[in-house]
C-alpha cells in the first residue's frame, strides 16, 4: 500500500485508462466512445510525464554559460516531446474522429454505433440486390 502512495500518479492513469476503456467497450454512442478514446489519451500522457519527471531536477536548459550544470542535474525532455507530440496527433484524430461522426448522424440520424451498422448493412444490400 506504500508504494501506491508513492506512485499516485501512475495509480491514477492506469485507474484513468480503465475508465476510458471501459467507455470506449461498453458504450454504443459514438460521442461517448470519442470521450473514452480522449481519457485513455489523458492517462497515457499522464503516466509519461509522471514517469519523465524527477524531483529536484530542472529543465535542460542552461541559464548562461558560466552555469554549466553536469547531466544528473537535468531530467530526461525526451516524455515531454512525447507528450507534445502525443496531444497534437491526439486532437487531431479527435477532430477526423468528430467530422466522421458529424457525416453517420446526418446519414443515418442516429449515433448508435449498432444502429448504423446496420442501418449500413441494409443499405449495402439494397445497392448489391438492384
Amino acid at each position: 500500500m506504500g508504494n501506491l502512495f508513492r506512485n499516485y500518479y501512475e495509480a491514477v492513469s492506469v485507474i484513468l485508462f480503465g475508465i476510458g476503456f471501459t467507455t470506449l467497450l461498453f458504450h454504443r454512442n459514438m460521442i461517448k466512445k470519442i470521450i473514452g478514446f480522449n481519457i485513455m489519451d489523458t492517462a497515457v500522457y499522464l503516466f509519461l510525464a509522471a514517469k519523465g519527471y524527477i524531483a529536484g531536477r530542472v529543465a535542460p536548459v542552461p541559464e548562461s554559460a558560466q552555469t554549466v550544470k553536469t547531466v544528473e542535474d537535468f531530467i530526461n525532455p525526451i516524455p515531454a516531446g512525447l507528450v507534445l507530440t502525443g496531444i497534437v496527433v491526439s486532437v487531431s484524430v479527435t477532430a477526423v474522429m468528430l467530422s466522421l461522426t458529424i457525416r453517420l448522424y446526418r446519414r443515418y440520424h442516429t449515433l448508435d454505433i449498432d444502429r448504423i451498422t446496420i442501418l449500413a448493412k441494409r443499405e449495402q444490400y439494397r445497392e448489391g440486390g438492384r
